[in-house]
């Protein structure tokens, strides 16, 4: 974040969860500078100066959506005394939070940038470094799972189980923008979660 020398005439606050609101609307390429000021009710200038560039201001919407919309996920795998019950948890939370009345039906992880220009690859692996680090915190939890005796190593793939479930929660993002309800969302839980037994003990 650039330095500033002299008194903001903006919250920075309510400017960043402005921006927030347009990106998850409209993704990183369909956002422009133009409509970034209209939201946030501030001058381009006064974007550059206080959060840089596009792309700066974009990372740093992402730190707060992971602050917040992304939270409940990541935290469920930590909340529960199970991995089985850990990773139902943080699938039914990956629900909530991409159905919510107030905010777009997906994930800004998922969805936000998932193709486009050249030049704004480094935005798209910056969220796909995001989500590896989301499948290695599935991955810890199933290795801890193992380290507690609820899962046998020698029949547990845990780069497999961990892949799998990733991909239900990436799943769930696209069915939530293409109209998904909330029960449809919910029966895909259901059925990802029937197979637990027969993930976690295949040799």
């Amino acid at each position: 974040m650039a330095s500033r020398g002299r008194p903001l005439t903006f919250d920075p606050d309510a400017a960043l969860q402005r921006a927030l609101e347009v990106f998850w609307e409209r993704g990183y390429e369909g956002t422009s500078i133009s409509e970034l000021t209209r939201a946030m009710g501030i001058a381009s200038a006064s974007i550059y100066a206080y959060f840089g560039s596009k792309e700066s201001l974009f990372r740093q919407v992402m730190e707060r959506y992971g602050a917040t919309a992304g939270a409940p996920p990541r935290n469920a795998l930590d909340e529960h005394s199970t991995a089985r019950e850990a990773i139902h948890a943080m699938l039914r939370a990956t629900v909530d939070q991409i159905t919510r009345p107030d905010a777009p039906h997906y994930c800004m992880l998922i969805l936000a940038a998932p193709t486009g220009a050249i030049e704004n690859e480094p935005i798209r692996e910056f969220l796909a470094d995001i989500r590896r680090s989301q499948l290695s915190a599935i991955r810890d939890r199933l290795r801890r799972g193992i380290d507690e005796g609820e899962l046998d190593a020698s029949e547990c793939d845990v780069d497999a189980v961990a892949r799998y479930y990733a991909t239900i929660v990436q799943g769930l993002s696209i069915q939530a923008r293409d109209g998904a309800t909330l029960a449809e969302l919910e029966s895909i839980v259901t059925g990802a979660m029937a197979g637990w037994s027969a993930l976690t003990t295949r040799a």
